[in-house]
């Protein structure tokens, strides 16, 4: 894929966090940066989880919450707006 084509995709976690991760971690096929949001309530401690997020970070996306988590960055409500301006597109799961 030319990296001029390459965008730059956020997905926002609001709610069914098991299938939002998978759904990311689907997008990582196409080459795209990306970025995934939590907003809601923090994934359940599965083994598909904890697979979608290995495998997640291992692709190179950024992982960033709301709210303390040990799997996510910590972003403010603040900063969180701001730098979704810098998105191609943005994804509400």
């Amino acid at each position: 894929m030319n990296s001029a084509a390459k965008k730059k995709i956020a997905v926002l976690v609001r709610e069914r966090t098991d299938e939002a991760l998978r759904m990311a971690l689907g997008l990582t096929l196409c080459d795209d940066a990306l970025d995934v949001y939590l907003t809601g309530a923090a994934p359940a401690g599965s083994e598909q989880n904890r697979m979608s997020i290995d495998m997640l970070r291992t692709m190179g996306a950024g992982l960033y919450s709301l709210f303390e988590t040990g799997d996510f960055t910590l972003v403010s409500e603040r900063d969180m707006p701001r730098a979704l301006l810098d998105y191609d597109i943005v994804i509400a799961y």
